[in-house]
């Protein structure tokens, strides 16, 4: 299993997650949370920037991200660009780890025990992959009914 493929598909979900961010029409529409909804779409961006950040920077590329998860939730009124600024890091830290793990057996077991002891590189790889296409989902999900004039 080659990683190339994997880390292609979450740089381009990365890229979409900024270009969706950049489509808000305004700061208040980015941070609102419409009936029904759980989460606003500058707490989804930073939930995927620091998810990537951590697993793929700090876990796998050795960076030395510390991940404040519940900031990522509570945290509000950011900048688009400054939630941006945050999906940019969530890109280096990406190719970075790309970078680290060249050449590791895509069955070595994953250096990490949170989503079990004997889950495999591979296995996280796609499950962070999965996780960051479905939040981007909502995040334009959220962008298209919070911005409708």
């Amino acid at each position: 299993m080659s990683f190339s493929i994997i880390e292609q598909l979450m740089l381009r979900d990365l890229q979409k997650c900024i270009a969706e961010v950049n489509a808000y029409t305004s700061d208040e529409h980015l941070w609102s949370v419409p009936q029904g909804v759980l989460n606003s779409g500058g707490t989804l961006a930073l939930h995927m920037a620091g998810n990537l950040q951590h697993f793929m920077g700090h876990i796998l590329g050795g960076t030395d991200y510390l991940r404040d998860r519940e900031r990522e939730f509570n945290v509000r009124n950011l900048t688009r660009a400054e939630v941006i600024t945050e999906m940019e890091k969530a890109i280096i830290a990406v190719k970075h780890a790309f970078t680290q793990i060249t050449g590791t057996d895509p069955n070595a077991l994953f250096p990490d025990t949170l989503f079990g002891p004997d889950k495999t590189v591979a296995e996280i790889l796609h499950m962070l992959l999965t996780h960051l296409s479905y939040h981007l989902g909502q995040l334009n999900y959220h962008r298209r009914i919070t911005t409708i004039s």
